[in-house]
């Protein structure tokens, strides 16, 4: 089978935003405690940061984390996290003890650490416009009020000067704390908004969109809320998980197709509404997650262990499958970059994350920390606008779709990167990559697939990474003045990276 893929370097979708590489951290399960922070470990610094996990955060290359929630900021106050004096409080978003020993400094002192910018969210479940308010004063004003003072006496001098906030999470889900219909939420938002800009105009505001495509208030809930916010945020969040069901192996490997669509019609309301250019879309929740491990084992651990600190929870062990539908949702991120202004892979450590760690033990990489390193890293410049010709997959869920999913990236400097799904579980699969006006030489080429004498569901665990890319051999790059010809051989069930340099007729 070959799959003919065709692109021109000066035909692009748009360029390529650093904040789509973001990542996301909320007080819940082990992310936080045990995760990023854990004073007393073998390589955490004098502020309790586990050093070994912030190398790994760095290799990551997250340009982004959303901090603290999620479904824990719509019962979460803020002020808990400052001072010395820190009550400790219940959870009933995670059934959790909250001791709040991490906080707002803490968290911005690691932000700086890993390299990251900052996006809040603020409550607007149990609290409002004045904890919104209060919030932004403490964290962007320079001094001189009861606030702003109050975050010099706690250490900080200078004003953080966040750019980016949420305004609430999920807030359409009967689960969220505080849940609100879309007229009450959306009022809520706009008054939000509209005194939040008074404090600081160059605030921007993500305003929360559905909580998945299959919500049944999907779209009536955007265009709801936007009619009442419109003016006043920057960005409408999206949320997105995916998952394989009842062995249903090639409608889970078409989770990039899925991500388009849905991205796509949250950009026709958008359009829809008069408001195309102006508000973009955060994918600000994103990764594969199985919630049967949540609903049948994690929710009756917590109800069974009574109230406790960080308990385990959604720990996912990720396979060399779910990394492979990981890349393809980077692909699809980097496929839509007209309308998706930045993304957050949720989460960053042990909660369904690329990073896992154990008290007082090590820190390691899942499966699905390669292709989220490999696209962060190279993917620079503009996204190119591509056509695939070849053989299609047929899936219950998703209908057709290309065999081979497929995205790629150009520099002014001739460097740029494609990036390869191979969906065909059983035999691999011949690309012949066309790509016009520039002379493209391929000076590295990565895949990570199933390697020899293990499976498809193999993990990496604390002892043993088996799952990592690999150089795949036998690129073969030819040269003529129209352009560059990239023929290659895709493993099964694999995610491939060619990375290009400007000099012609090289071979990786």
């Amino acid at each position: 089978m070959t799959v003919h893929i065709e692109g021109d370097a000066g035909q692009v979708v748009g360029p390529v935003p650093r904040r789509l590489f973001g990542s996301f951290v909320e007080h819940m399960g082990r992310s936080v405690y045990t995760g990023l922070y854990e004073p007393g470990h073998s390589t955490s610094d004098e502020r309790g940061f586990r050093g070994d996990v912030l190398e790994l955060v760095r290799e990551l290359g997250p340009t982004v984390v959303r901090y603290p929630g999620g479904n824990f900021v719509s019962g979460y106050r803020w002020e808990d996290g400052v001072g010395p004096d820190r009550p400790v409080r219940l959870d009933p978003a995670w059934h959790s003890v909250e001791s709040n020993r991490f906080g707002l400094h803490e968290f911005v002192a690691w932000a700086e650490a890993a390299g990251a910018e900052v996006m809040y969210a603020v409550n607007l479940g149990t609290r409002g416009i004045q904890e919104a308010v209060d919030v932004l004063e403490y964290c962007n004003h320079a001094g001189g009020t009861a606030l702003s003072e109050r975050r010099r006496a706690n250490g900080a001098d200078h004003p953080f000067g966040f750019k980016l906030w949420c305004l609430g999470n999920e807030m359409d889900g009967p689960w969220q704390i505080g849940h609100k219909t879309a007229d009450e939420y959306g009022r809520l938002a706009a008054e939000t908004a509209r005194v939040m800009r008074m404090i600081d105009p160059a605030v921007e505001l993500v305003v929360a969109g559905s909580s998945h495509a299959d919500m049944p208030t999907f779209g009536e809930w955007e265009r709801t809320v936007l009619r009442h916010t419109a003016g006043l945020v920057d960005h409408i969040s999206l949320h997105a998980y995916y998952q394989e069901l009842h062995g249903d192996t090639d409608s889970y490997l078409a989770s990039g197709a899925a991500l388009d669509a849905y991205i796509g019609k949250v950009a026709g309301i958008i359009d829809e509404l008069g408001l195309g250019g102006r508000v973009g879309i955060s994918v600000d929740e994103w990764n594969v997650w199985d919630l049967r491990r949540w609903n049948e084992v994690d929710q009756a651990r917590l109800a069974e262990g009574g109230w406790r600190e960080h308990p385990r929870i959604i720990e996912d062990d990720y396979t060399v499958t779910d990394a492979v539908v990981v890349g393809s949702l980077l692909s699809s991120l980097l496929r839509n970059v007209d309308h998706v202004t930045m993304a957050n892979q949720a989460q960053l450590v042990n909660v369904i994350a690329p990073i896992r760690t154990e008290p007082g033990g090590p820190a390691w990489r899942q499966s699905t920390f390669h292709p989220f390193r490999q696209v962060a890293a190279l993917a620079g410049g503009s996204s190119l606008r591509l056509t695939v010709d070849g053989p299609r997959l047929r899936t219950a869920q998703h209908g057709e779709v290309d065999l081979v999913d497929v995205a790629a990236t150009a520099e002014e400097s001739g460097r740029g990167a494609v990036f390869l799904t191979n969906r065909a579980t059983a035999s691999p699969t011949e690309v012949r990559i066309r790509l016009r006006g520039a002379g493209f030489g391929v000076y590295a080429a990565e895949t990570l697939t199933a390697l020899e004498g293990e499976t498809r569901h193999a993990v990496n665990t604390a002892v043993s990474q088996p799952v990592r890319p690999v150089p795949l051999p036998g690129i073969a790059v030819n040269s003529d003045p129209g352009g560059t010809t990239i023929t290659a051989t895709l493993p099964p069930l694999s995610w491939t990276v060619l990375q290009l340099s400007p000099e012609a007729g090289r071979h990786a």
